[in-house]
Order: structure tokens, then C-alpha cells, then sequence
């Protein structure tokens, strides 16, 4: 399963964002994602504590179990090891981290979960590298732009690279020539305003134009 998962990344280069979203909208939502052309989904902990680490893993379960065959469900905004224990037992096939955080790293590797830790720097991307990090997330890759990411990529095209934090329909496109071999996409997916009104077949024409942008 582990390559598989590292497969359909690379595959289908999109990992929808899903934060602080109702559980009765979870599986509307992901079923919306899903005709559009999404393939990978990461349901993220709440770093303030909102939302329970209990309930976020509940929430990952619900999702790995209804989509089963269908997507690979993951956890983002992990920060420890226990929030990566909990996505495991839940289902969830892959790790995002804002940070660098080798504990995390290894306990990820240690459960057979791919690993997705956020860095910017040469340094910091190279330091995920070398503590396992099976893809390094450029966080917030927007901030600094395409250029820096192809810039980057030159000395470091060993590793694999995804671009997350104000990836929109004007920018994906160089963002995937400039180097990164993947992407996650929040709220400019998973649309807020949409959710609210729960205009779920607006949701999927929206994740098709993305899609239709990394094929």
C-alpha cells in the first residue's frame, strides 16, 4: 500500500485540504471532490485544540471507510506522534506537518504512513530529506513564487517536492513547471463560501478546473 500511495501522488497531484468542516458535510463534500477528478484527501488536525484530535481522527475514519478503493484519506497540520498513531488506527494513509519535525517524521516511517513534512529553505527541505520525508511540502510556497521553487529545485531535484499555501488557477500551472511534482489545495477547493451554501456541484465543476490543470 505504502507505494501505491507514493504512486498516486505523483499521479494525481492534488491532496484537497479539508479543515473545519461539519461532519454532516464530510462525505457530501468528499463525494464532490471526488466526481471532480480528486483522488487524495487530508483531513487536518486543529493545532488550537477546536477540534479534538479524537474527533479529527473519527473524522479521517469516516472518510478512509466510505472511500475506500475509491481515495486515499490522510491527516495534515500533524504535530505529533500521537496524532500520527491516531491516523493510523483511523485509516489514514499519509502524514502533512507545517514543520520539519523528525520525531514525527520517524514515527511516521515507523507505521508504514507516507511522510509530507513542510519546509521552505534548502536547508530545511534537505534536513526532511535526510530524516525520511517521502515528499517535502513547500509551505508557503505563494510567499516566494514559481521562481524560487524552479530555483530550488536545481541543486535539490532529488527530492520530491509539493507546493502548498496560495496555489489558485492563475499560478498551478507554473508552480508544476517550475519543479513540484504535487500540490494541496485549501480553501480555493474546498471553497467556503460553496460549503455554506452547500452547493456541492459547484465544488466539483471548481475541482475539475484544477484537475484539468495538472493533467
Amino acid at each position: 500500500m505504502f507505494n501505491e500511495v507514493i504512486k498516486s501522488i505523483e499521479k494525481n497531484k492534488i491532496i484537497a485540504i479539508i479543515r473545519g468542516v461539519a461532519k454532516e458535510q464530510l462525505i457530501p463534500l468528499a463525494d464532490a471532490l471526488y466526481k471532480g477528478g480528486i483522488r487524495l484527501i487530508e483531513v487536518t488536525y486543529s493545532a488550537n485544540g477546536k477540534i479534538s484530535d479524537t474527533e479529527t481522527a473519527e473524522r479521517i475514519s469516516i472518510l478512509a471507510k466510505k472511500f475506500e478503493g475509491k481515495m486515499l484519506v490522510g491527516a495534515g497540520t500533524v504535530l505529533t506522534k500521537k496524532q500520527v498513531a491516531l491516523t493510523k488506527k483511523a485509516g489514514g494513509k499519509f502524514i502533512i506537518s507545517p514543520d520539519t519535525n523528525k520525531i514525527v517524521i520517524k514515527k511516521t516511517k515507523r507505521l508504514g504512513l507516507v511522510s509530507m513534512p513542510g519546509a521552505l529553505t534548502p536547508s530545511e527541505i534537505e534536513a526532511a530529506h535526510r530524516a525520511g520525508a517521502d515528499f517535502v511540502k513547500l509551505f508557503p510556497v505563494s510567499s516566494l513564487g514559481p521562481e524560487y521553487v524552479k530555483a530550488v529545485s536545481a541543486p535539490l531535484s532529488h527530492i520530491k517536492l509539493l507546493a502548498v499555501g496560495g496555489v489558485d488557477l492563475d499560478n498551478i500551472s507554473s508552480f508544476l513547471k517550475a519543479g513540484v511534482c504535487g500540490f494541496g489545495l485549501g480553501s480555493n477547493i474546498v471553497d467556503k463560501k460553496l460549503l455554506e451554501a452547500n452547493d456541492f456541484e459547484e465544488i466539483t465543476e471548481l475541482a475539475k478546473k484544477y484537475v484539468s490543470e495538472v493533467m
